[in-house]
């Protein structure tokens, strides 16, 4: 029997982050990464943590769902949470990220972590014998998805996510936007295409025509609802995409005062500022209609595209029916499954299930009984979800304040609410996190 003692199969993001939690409570890791042997349709290199969809880590603003859940983990002695804070660039209230800058960090704190040992290749199937942390995400290699289903007796579940469109930045014509963050928040770290009446109705027009790539035969669109392709909200009627990622509201053009019909969001991708991401405009269309259509936004006219949007389909276990409170397989209990794979949706919850899944693996590598996070946690709430939810209508989740415990004592005012909810949660805790070393 090899030597060491747990598994962590794929280099995402949450299988980086318990391999090392796994390394830094004694463990001893393999972790394997099947890229660059094998690739998926989404990811575009070999690295470590590459973010496939959006570079954001979402609100950094103190007392939100996405900071809680962030706080936890960095209070925990986060590993993705270090690197995306040593990545950061720009982006108003949210923690945004150079994406090659946090893979490299990401890659550069394993190699340092003399217990944790990088093996490219692919798992093909799951280990008999030794405590695994599975963690292959969403688009899961065929035959170890195979191997998964039979072990579980069920199909994994699938829905689509979907990736935006990426743009040179000095394809874009800076005298036709403006930098500006919503309501002034966070600095001018946005550019923002404005469009008027006539021009948002001509861009819904086109996109409504534009020609989409066919899905096959056995793919039935299960679109996350978060995560919408810019031409599925337009069939929903043409107001909305001005109540989604073509929100105006806060966001008044300095150069007339007024606020636009409809606008677009760019967001930098790196330190450089060389390249923007349309924000919230994931698509599925064909790219020969895709850069026509884009090209009909204000500034994006002569717009030179690094990356076209996407739609992938994401597998998912159906977590209520298949997992226990400690992340384990019912069927295997010496799997672990983290990440989206496990039932969740969003980057920092894929990190916070890594982190989960590590310190479980850890406590049965020792012959313990993991402790789950205690249910007032964001931690706790995500897993309690995740475990408690109905078995037949379960959908992947963000961590929201809906999935927390309501205080004891009603409180009226959001803001109070919200703040008191944190402020439980993080004394909750801090009884359960480990001391950072």
């Amino acid at each position: 029997m090899s030597p060491v003692s747990v598994a962590v199969i794929g280099g995402g993001l949450a299988g980086p982050e318990a391999a090392y939690q796994l390394a830094r409570r004694g463990l001893e890791v393999e972790l394997y990464e099947m890229r660059p042997r094998v690739s998926t349709p989404a990811h575009r290199t070999a690295s470590l943590g590459e973010l496939v969809c959006s570079n954001s880590l979402k609100s950094e603003t103190p007392h939100t769902a996405p900071w809680l859940l962030k706080e936890e983990l960095r209070r925990g002695g986060s590993l993705l949470l270090e690197c995306a804070a040593r990545a950061a660039v720009p982006g108003g209230q949210a923690l945004t990220v150079d994406r090659e800058r946090f893979s490299a960090g990401i890659e550069a704190a394993l190699a340092a972590e003399p217990r944790v040992r990088l093996r490219r290749q692919e798992v093909t199937s799951l280990p008999l014998d030794r405590i695994t942390v599975l963690a292959t995400g969403p688009l899961t290699s065929t035959p170890l998805a195979e191997d998964l289903a039979r072990v579980t007796g069920r199909s994994s579940l699938a829905f689509y996510d979907a990736i935006s469109p990426i743009v040179e930045a000095d394809s874009i014509d800076h005298e036709r936007v403006y930098a500006a963050s919503r309501y002034g928040k966070g600095g001018d770290d946005y550019l923002n295409c404005p469009l008027d009446r006539d021009e948002y109705a001509r861009f819904c027009a086109a996109l409504t025509a534009a020609e989409s790539y066919p899905l096959r035969d056995f793919e039935q669109p299960q679109y996350f609802e978060a995560c919408l392709p810019i031409e599925e909200l337009v069939r929903r009627g043409i107001e909305t995409l001005r109540f989604g990622p073509m929100k105006p509201v806060g966001l008044p053009d300095p150069r007339t005062g007024r606020v636009p019909h409809a606008v677009v969001q760019l967001r930098r991708e790196n330190v450089r500022s060389d390249s923007y991401n349309l924000v919230g405009f994931q698509n599925h269309l064909r790219f020969a209609a895709q850069a026509e259509v884009l090209r009909l936004i204000p500034g994006l006219e002569h717009a030179r595209f690094l990356r076209y949007g996407q739609v992938h389909r994401n597998s998912y276990l159906q977590a209520p029916v298949v997992l226990t409170p400690a992340l384990q397989l019912r069927a295997r209990r010496t799997v672990l499954v983290a990440g989206q794979l496990c039932g969740t949706e969003g980057y920092v919850e894929a990190i916070a299930t890594g982190y989960l899944a590590g310190a479980f693996a850890a406590a049965l590598a020792r012959g313990a009984t993991p402790i789950p996070p205690p249910r007032a946690t964001a931690l706790g709430s995500l897993l309690h979800y995740m475990i408690n939810a109905a078995p037949d209508a379960y959908a992947p989740a963000n961590i929201t304040f809906d999935l927390l415990p309501p205080l004891p004592t009603p409180e009226p005012d959001r803001a109070r609410r919200h703040q008191a909810q944190c402020e439980i949660a993080l004394a909750a805790a801090g009884t359960w996190l480990p001391p950072i070393t």
